[in-house]
């Protein structure tokens, strides 16, 4: 089963997303879709050993109005997941 980004909220610039099959390890990093500038500023790792979860990922003042997505990257730096695009205002 592939792993899966989905359920995302905002709220004071604060972007938290659920998660599943993500493993341990697994990088995710905010994207603007119109450039497909990565965010490193916004690198989380999933910490947990459980696959099913929640992350939390603070946004940088740095990031601007726009349509965004999040990117999820195995343990070998291979892509393994992408939410859907969400806007931020």
């Amino acid at each position: 089963m592939k792993p899966v980004i989905s359920s995302i909220e905002i709220e004071n610039r604060v972007v938290v997303a659920k998660y599943q099959r993500l493993m341990v390890g697994a990088k995710v990093v905010l994207v603007e879709k119109a450039s497909g500038r990565q965010w490193s500023e916004t690198l989380t790792r999933v910490a947990s050993p459980v696959p099913v979860g929640a992350l939390r990922i603070r946004l940088p003042e740095a990031v601007t109005p726009g349509t965004y997505f999040l990117k999820a990257f195995n343990g070998h730096g291979e892509a393994a997941a992408q939410s859907a695009d969400f806007e931020i205002a």
